[in-house]
């Protein structure tokens, strides 16, 4: 049987508190889900076609699982894995999912199998294990399956109790897929988040022609400064059209900047004109953080700050098959200097939202949580991408829970691609809060009627109020 079918899993083992764990998850694992950030197709929604081949569906788009697998020596063309120039790749389906399948011991103890064995089990109704032997029945049960209409995009966003998802767009994006779901009628609530990174990151590949467009998409003079912003101030309000609450910024650091107006303009000039100089396109990161803080004053865009990856770490993976591929890897991370000059700008307005997620586990107790516990506009994001696991997420709740507290945070967001999974992530992540919680009541810290408050706030009621949804 797969690993979901014990109900205690990932409670405490001390009977009187998994006794309390059992009762918080009861009340809370049924609330719909607030997915305010991820990366679905929303294409998806807007077609509502059937989902292809397994191997498709859950292994191809899912870097998760395809960069397990390339450590232990398989290429990625091998999994379906598409090259930029073209060159051929496996499509057979079957083939693929076979060699996960004989290859899916490798996942023993990681999230990624309870994500699986959860999304096998109870999307599927599978209730044998995963392996070479197993491979071709639990094939040809999840493909009959993905030819049902019960198995559409939009049938599963109502059977997985989402009452609202975020996707993320370029902001170079004409979002026709989300125009096409707004006009079907469809009540499915699927929004847009602004992503401007194509177009604020001088180390963007084609950033110059990235910046004629948007110029060209607004009818800003995108060669001046002031053209710049206002094709940004466009581009937000293009995107609230579409339901957008939050903007998401994935820089390689922290880092942000508040020069004046004339010090802003000079060096955009110097980055428009293609500076070569590493510390201005740094600082020109830096700058365009706090102009986007200062934008949402004015848009109520909630902020969101992804830093600390090092996008793309092989070269030759880049080269071959593009971004996003398995190899972002996280690096040391500065907050308290980082931060100092946009929560200089804007840190004490009550009425911003500014979330701040890490990779660097080390920075919460020293950084984060003390940052969050008293500037008013910034929140904390929850355990993010290497830390989406239960151990990161009980790391996040003890590290800065003494210092911010439940409600300096945004409970949980999936941030996912892989749209079969997000019910198991949120599940996860209800079991391992409940569990947190538990203990605080059985240690006497807090009281049983205020951790059934607090497993509704961190399951439901923190994303929705924090990304405004």
């Amino acid at each position: 049987m797969t690993l979901l079918t014990d109900g205690d899993m990932l409670f405490p083992a001390e009977p009187s508190i998994r006794g309390v764990a059992r009762d918080l998850y009861s009340s809370v694992k049924n609330l719909p889900i607030i997915s305010p950030h991820g990366h679905t197709d929303p294409r998806w929604y807007a077609e509502n076609n059937l989902f292809p081949d397994p191997a498709q569906l859950l292994i191809v788009p899912d870097h998760y699982v395809f960069r397990m697998l390339f450590s232990q020596g398989i290429d990625l063309e091998s999994l379906g894995v598409p090259t930029l120039d073209g060159s051929p790749v496996q499509t057979d389906g079957r083939a693929i999912w076979r060699i996960f399948a004989e290859n899916y011991f490798l996942f023993r103890g990681t999230p990624s199998r309870i994500w699986f064995d959860y999304t096998l089990q109870n999307l599927f109704g599978v209730e044998e294990l995963l392996s070479a032997e197993s491979a071709d029945r639990i094939y040809d049960r999840i493909a009959e399956c993905l030819q049902q209409d019960a198995y559409r995009p939009r049938a599963l966003f109502e059977r997985f109790n989402i009452e609202a998802i975020a996707t993320t767009e370029s902001a170079l994006d004409d979002l026709k897929w989300h125009r096409q779901i707004r006009d079907s009628g469809w009540s499915g609530r699927v929004v847009t988040a602004y992503r401007p990174d194509s177009v604020v990151d001088p180390d963007f590949e084609g950033f110059a022609g990235n910046l004629d467009q948007l110029g060209d998409i607004t009818g800003c003079d995108t060669g001046l400064w002031t053209g710049y912003l206002d094709a940004h101030r466009s581009r937000r309000a293009y995107f609230k059209e579409f339901g957008a609450t939050s903007s998401d910024h994935g820089h390689p650091t922290a880092e942000t900047a508040n020069l004046s107006d004339a010090a802003a303009e000079e060096l955009f000039n110097r980055i428009r004109n293609g500076s070569e100089d590493e510390r201005e396109r740094r600082l020109f990161r830096a700058q365009m953080l706090t102009e986007m803080a200062k934008m949402s004053l004015d848009d109520g865009l909630v902020l969101q700050i992804h830093p600390g990856a090092w996008r793309n770490h092989s070269s030759g993976t880049l080269a071959k098959f593009g971004r996003d591929k398995g190899f972002d890897i996280p690096s040391r991370t500065d907050y308290v200097g980082a931060l100092k000059p946009l929560l200089d700008a804007v840190g004490l307005e009550k009425d911003l939202t500014v979330i701040a997620f890490t990779l660097d586990e080390s920075s919460y107790a020293r950084e984060l949580a003390p940052l969050a516990g008293v500037y008013p506009a910034l929140k904390l994001g929850p355990a993010w991408w290497f830390h989406d696991s239960p151990e990161g997420m009980r790391r996040f709740r003890e590290m800065t829970t003494e210092t911010a507290g439940f409600y300096n945070t945004v409970g949980f967001n999936d941030d996912t691609r892989a749209f079969p999974s997000i019910p198991a992530r949120h599940d996860v992540a209800r079991r391992v809060d409940c569990a947190f919680l538990a203990r605080l009541v059985c240690e006497h810290r807090i009281r049983e009627e205020e951790a059934h408050e607090l497993a509704t706030e961190l399951a439901y009621t923190l994303a929705k109020q924090a990304y405004r949804l």
